[in-house]
C-alpha cells in the first residue's frame, strides 16, 4: 500500500470547482487512496497473494523506467474476463484476467501494462479531468457517494463494487485524447525496451486489438479499445519505432505461464465458465510441451482442487511435475492437496521444504503460516508472521488477519484485536477496526497499554474524518 494511504495529511488542499485546475498530485492520490481501500472489498478483486507478487513485481520493474518516474505504482488484478486494464488515480493500474488469460507472451501483457503506466507518469488522468470537468466532476460525485456509502461501514459489498466499478466508468469517459495514447505509446515502448521484455509485444498485442475492433477507433473491439482508441497512425508509429531498433529476444518467465493458467481458473465464476476454462487447459496439456503443458496442467490441478476431486488434482499436479520439473505453484498445490487429505504433518514438512527452497514467495509463506496453525504450533506462527510483516509491511494485510488468529488461540487476546485492527485498516474496514479497538481496550487493566489503544483509535477515527471530508467535496 502506497504512503499516502497511511500517513494523510490533516490539511486538505483546495479541490476548487468543477471545471477547474489539474487534479494536484496530493489530492490526486488521496482520491486513489480512498477508491483502493474500498475497492479491496470488491468480490471482484483478486486476494491472491502470488496474483499480486507478480503484477506487483512486473509493474515495479516497468515503472523503474518511466519517464520521470513513476515510484508509487500498484499494479492489481481484477476478476473479468474481458480484455481491459484501467489506470486509477494515485498510480493505481487494475489488470483485468482476461488481459492476462488473451496475452499470447509476457512481453504482450508488459506491453499493455507499459502503456497504462505511461498514462499515470504523464498525469493524463488529471489532464483528463480537466478536459473533460462537466462529465469527470458527474461521474466523480457518484463515485464519492458509493464511497461515503461504504466509509459509513456498510456490511455488504456493493459499495466495494460500486467504487472499482464507478472508477472504470470514470476511466471510460474521460476519453484520453489521440496525443495523450501516443504519448502513452512511447513511453511504454521505452520503459519495455529498457526493461529487458521485446517491444515488439506492444505492437503484437494492439495488432490483435485492431482486428478485433476491424480497424474502426475501438468500435467492436471490447472494454479497452474504447477507452484506448486504435488508430493506423499509433500502430505504424510503434512498427516504425520497432524498424530502427535491433530484434529483441525475450524468455518469457515460468511465472507468466503459471499466472495465466491460475487466472483462467480464477475469473471461471460458474459451472459453465468453469467447464470451459477446464476443457482449454486440457487441450493445451495435450498439445504444448515444457513449462506450457506443466502450467496447463498446473491450471487443471487447481480446478480439480476446487471441485474436491483430490485424486484428480494429484493426477494432474503429477503431469505437472512430469521431467522432474518444480515451481513455487507446484509445492503450493502439493500443500494444499495436503490440507485436503488431513495431512496436516505432511503438509507442514511440504511447506517447509517449500519456504526453504523459496523464501520470497509469498505464497509459500501463507502456506507455512497456515500449516504451522493447522499442526497447533501457533507460537512458532505467531514468531513466522511477524518475521513476515517485518519483511514486507503493509504489502500482505492478511498476515495480520492469520497473525490474530494464532494469538487468539494463545491466548493473546488484546494482541490479537489491536492487530485484527490493523488487518481491518489496511483493507478498508475502518468501523470494524474501531470496534477490535475499543475490545481490545475493554479487556486490557494496564493504563499504558490503554492508552497505546486510545491513540490507536483516535488515528482510525482521525482519518474516518479526513477521508469523509475528502469525499463530500467531490460529492457537492
Amino acid at each position: 500500500m502506497p504512503d499516502g494511504a497511511r500517513t494523510q495529511p490533516v490539511g486538505l488542499p483546495t479541490m476548487g470547482s468543477a471545471g477547474g485546475a489539474d487534479l494536484s498530485p496530493l489530492l490526486e492520490q488521496r482520491l486513489g487512496d480512498a477508491i483502493m481501500v474500498q475497492g479491496r472489498r470488491d468480490p471482484t478483486y483478486i486476494d491472491d497473494p502470488d496474483v499480486r507478487q507478480y503484477l506487483g513485481g512486473l509493474g515495479r520493474r516497468l515503472a523503474s523506467h518511466a519517464p520521470g518516474g513513476a515510484p508509487g505504482i500498484e499494479v492489481f488484478g481484477v476478476r473479468d474476463p474481458t480484455f481491459n486494464a484501467f489506470a486509477m488515480p494515485g498510480g493505481y493500474i487494475g489488470v483485468n484476467s482476461g488481459l492476462v488469460v488473451s496475452s499470447e507472451s509476457e512481453s504482450e501483457l508488459a506491453g499493455v501494462l507499459a502503456h497504462e503506466i505511461g498514462h499515470v507518469a504523464q498525469r493524463h488522468i488529471a489532464r483528463g479531468f480537466a478536459q473533460g470537468a462537466q462529465t469527470g466532476s458527474v461521474m466523480m460525485a457518484t463515485m464519492a457517494a458509493s464511497l461515503l456509502a461504504a466509509l459509513a461501514g456498510g456490511g455488504d459489498l456493493a459499495a466495494g463494487v460500486a467504487a472499482f466499478g464507478q472508477a472504470a466508468a470514470v476511466n471510460q469517459q474521460l476519453s484520453f485524447s489521440r496525443d495523450a495514447e501516443r504519448e502513452a505509446d512511447r513511453a511504454g515502448f521505452d520503459m519495455l525496451r529498457k526493461s529487458g521484455y521485446d517491444p515488439g509485444g506492444m505492437a503484437a498485442m494492439f495488432g490483435r486489438l485492431m482486428n478485433a475492433s476491424r480497424l474502426n477507433e475501438g468500435a467492436g473491439g471490447g472494454a479497452y479499445a474504447s477507452t484506448h482508441p486504435l488508430s493506423i497512425q499509433r500502430m505504424s508509429d510503434i512498427q516504425n519505432r520497432l524498424r530502427l531498433m535491433p530484434a529483441v529476444s525475450h524468455v518469457d518467465s515460468d511465472d507468466f505461464w503459471y499466472l495465466r493458467a491460475r487466472m483462467r481458473m480464477l475469473q471461471a465464476t460458474d459451472a459453465q465458465s468453469q467447464r470451459a476454462a477446464a476443457q482449454l487447459l486440457r487441450e493445451e496439456a495435450r498439445a504444448l510441451s515444457g513449462v506450457r503443458q506443466s502450467a496447463a496442467w498446473y491450471g487443471l490441478a487447481w480446478s480439480a482442487l476446487r471441485d474436491g476431486n483430490a485424486g484428480e488434482a494429484r493426477q494432474a499436479l503429477d503431469n505437472a511435475r512430469a521431467g522432474g520439473r518444480e515451481a513455487p505453484q507446484l509445492a503450493d498445490v502439493a500443500v494444499r492437496l495436503a490440507w485436503a487429505a488431513g495431512d496436516n504433518a505432511g503438509a507442514l514438512a511440504a511447506a517447509r521444504a517449500a519456504w526453504q527452497r523459496w523464501p520470497d514467495r509469498r505464497i509459500l509463506a501463507y502456506d507455512l503460516a497456515q500449516s504451522l496453525q493447522r499442526s497447533g504450533s501457533h507460537d512458532e506462527a505467531i514468531k513466522f508472521l511477524r518475521e513476515r510483516i517485518a519483511q514486507w509491511g503493509d504489502d500482505e494485510p492478511r498476515l495480520y488477519q492469520l497473525l490474530a488468529q494464532s494469538e487468539d488461540q494463545s491466548g493473546r487476546r488484546i494482541e490479537a484485536r489491536r492487530d485484527m485492527a490493523r488487518y481491518y485498516v489496511l483493507t478498508g474496514a475502518l468501523p470494524a477496526a474501531v470496534s477490535q479497538l475499543n475490545q481490545a481496550r475493554g479487556l486490557s487493566h494496564d493504563f499504558y497499554e490503554q492508552s497505546q489503544i486510545d491513540v490507536e483509535i483516535r488515528d482510525v477515527k482521525d482519518r474516518m474524518a479526513e477521508e469523509r471530508e475528502l469525499l463530500e467535496r467531490f460529492r457537492s
